[in-house]
């Protein structure tokens, strides 16, 4: 499968976003979904996650409650909504893809990435 990320930009703080990520290939809906960032220096970490079926969720503590993880089994997206941004959320963000029966939190259980997708938050 080939991921393209999207819906990256310039935002103040307390500020939205909604990045999607397209996937192309065949067997979407055999594939979780995971969002992971990069910041300047820092290593890449987990943000979000969801099954296959959409039954499952999982965020990183840093974003849960602002930050929503979705999937469309049709048109083969999977979406990140950001809210209530901050400065911090500042990073690169990657959709990635993993087959399997549920999904990692661990960007070593991914099989497939996206190009990424630049987030910046001014204060």
């Amino acid at each position: 499968v080939q991921l393209q990320a999207s819906g990256g930009g310039l935002v103040q703080a307390g500020g939205s976003l909604r990045l999607s990520c397209s996937a192309s290939g065949r067997y979407f809906t055999m594939y979780n979904m995971a969002w992971f960032r990069q910041a300047p220096g820092r290593e890449r970490e987990f943000v979000a996650a969801i099954n296959r079926n959409r039954s499952a969720r999982d965020y990183a503590e840093s974003v849960k409650g602002r930050f929503t993880i979705s999937r469309d089994n049709v048109k083969d997206t999977s979406d990140l909504e950001m809210n209530s941004l901050k400065p911090e959320d500042t990073a690169v963000y990657y959709c990635a893809a993993h087959y399997a029966t549920t999904y990692s939190l661990s960007r070593d259980g991914y099989d497939y990435w996206g190009r990424g997708t630049q987030v910046t938050v001014s204060s």
